[in-house]
């Protein structure tokens, strides 16, 4: 074989060996027990607005995506052991969580709020919960807003791996209040039989030191390529249409937030 010819082969080797890896299946990781967003049917099919905004980006990527169900703690060690390829598990993009992965764009914004029976006021949560049993999931940014600001004050911390957990503990007295999501606590408890009596409570809670800017997907440090294939096709799916038909689905109003 000339040098010609062997270059010209090692060259389509290459070739052939990138356009395999960007055929790859994505391994995303997913919570799948935190509705509307992530949750399985009776059936134990994943669903939700996280899994189907998924599938659209790997339609629209035209790329085969494969789900891994694990609980939102073990999220970003999965990540860097390359359990995941990426974790698309309404995971805000904060400034600590940034030393550890690279994230896509957001694909959602939504403020928190505390949950607790209804009647309870609350101006000022570091003032009117001190001395309370506040619960939060573990490893959510809302658990390091409660250690950094609620623990400080005097508000008693208690940690779930789940935030249903939590909504439990609520219920049957061992908690004065919880704090999550705004949406997920809505639709997943206030309107819900198990959340009747209690009411949504307090200001929203969104310190973008805290909070960031939003829920994205997660990806593994330096992992560039796909931090912005996601990116292009989370803005693909929101100007073909893809991305409203998602939501609308789940939700009646627009979740996206500000640009």
């Amino acid at each position: 074989m000339n040098k010609t010819v062997l270059l010209g082969a090692l060259a389509l080797c290459a070739f052939s060996f990138v356009a395999r890896a960007d055929d790859a299946p994505l391994r995303i990781g997913i919570e799948a027990s935190y509705p509307p967003f992530s949750m399985k049917t009776p059936e134990g099919e994943i669903s939700g607005f996280d899994y189907d905004i998924g599938n659209a980006l790997c339609e629209e990527m035209k790329i085969k995506c494969t789900w891994v169900v694990q609980e939102f703690d073990g999220m970003i060690p999965s990540l860097k052991v390359r359990k995941v390829d990426a974790v698309l598990s309404s995971m805000s993009i904060t400034e600590d969580r940034l030393k550890s992965v690279d994230f896509s764009k957001k694909y959602y914004h939504t403020p928190g709020k505390f949950a607790m029976k209804a009647g309870n006021v609350i101006n000022d949560p570091l003032v009117d919960l001190k001395g309370k049993r506040v619960g939060v999931q573990r490893s959510s940014t809302y658990d390091r807003f409660a250690t950094q600001k609620l623990e400080t004050a005097g508000v008693v911390v208690v940690r779930y791996s789940t935030q249903s957990e939590a909504f439990l503990d609520l219920v049957s007295g061992r908690l004065d209040a919880t704090l999550a999501d705004i949406i997920y606590t809505d639709e997943s408890f206030i309107k819900t039989p198990l959340g009747q009596g209690y009411a949504l409570v307090g200001p929203d809670i969104n310190d973008p030191a805290f909070f960031g800017r939003g829920a994205g997907i997660a990806v593994r440090k330096g992992d560039k390529a796909n931090a912005d294939r996601l990116s292009a096709a989370i803005d693909a799916i929101r100007a073909n249409g893809k991305y409203e038909q998602v939501m609308t689905k789940y939700f009646t109003y627009d979740i996206y937030g500000q640009r």
